[in-house]
């Protein structure tokens, strides 16, 4: 896997759900001093292309990078496009974290999807039409937002269930959290109790379909991961 520097939950969240199925491996981006957000997401997409080589001659079934906000600078056709080129490279099954997650929705069937975003205003809308441009009808954005401002990495579980609550989102929605930085695994109970709703992340999407390159096939995406993280099916 490679990672943002400051992200704190993509490993976490990960090693719960692959759980002893699989062993994971990290390495993570260059720190970035002193450059504005933008930049600093333009320069994870610039280092990937080399970072794939970071792990040498480690044997690898997968590689993902756990990362969603730099694609959404790309348009899905690209991202998609970049990680076959990085495949065909290495050798290695590569998937970005929005790559992954397109595949996982295609995996469930889901045409419409509310997002959740935790980034800032502009780089929310820049997801919204990353979605829209991939083909998912985004009926709905919600933007959570933590205490101090716009950061997946600040915004608390409790915040994000007050403010999704906030939303009165329809019973049979279709919920798509950004962010692999985002702590959501403890918010997947509460949000799905008592209704029909279908809760996807992109740290869940992004071990569904690394787990499903390690094993060979595509395991079970079901609708409560809260309760059976990764479905039963290998």
């Amino acid at each position: 896997m490679i990672v943002a520097p400051a992200n704190p939950s993509a490993e976490p969240e990960l090693t719960r759900l692959l759980g002893s199925r699989a062993d994971m491996h990290v390495t993570r981006f260059p720190v970035r001093p002193g450059q504005s957000l933008a930049e600093r997401l333009e320069s994870y997409n610039e280092a990937l292309p080399s970072m794939v080589y970071a792990f040498d001659a480690l044997p690898l079934s997968a590689m993902v990078m756990a990362c969603s906000e730099p694609r959404y600078l790309l348009g899905p056709d690209e991202d998609r496009d970049q990680c076959a080129e990085l495949t065909a490279a290495t050798g290695v099954p590569f998937a970005s974290a929005t790559q992954a997650t397109r595949e996982a929705m295609e995996h469930a069937e889901v045409s419409d999807i509310v997002l959740v975003s935790p980034y800032q205003p502009w780089l929310t809308e820049l997801a919204e039409r990353f979605w829209k441009t991939a083909g998912l009808n985004v009926t709905q954005v919600v933007q959570v937002r933590a205490k101090n401002g716009y950061s997946s990495y600040a915004v608390t579980p409790s915040e994000l269930i007050s403010q999704v609550e906030l939303a009165e989102l329809p019973a049979d929605a279709v919920l798509l959290f950004t962010g692999t930085g985002m702590a959501t695994l403890p918010v997947l109970g509460p949000l799905s109790a008592g209704n029909d709703r279908i809760l996807l992340t992109s740290n869940l999407c992004t071990a569904w379909w690394a787990l499903s390159q390690t094993i060979g096939q595509q395991v079970t995406l079901g609708r409560v991961p809260h309760r059976r993280y990764m479905g039963g099916a290998a």
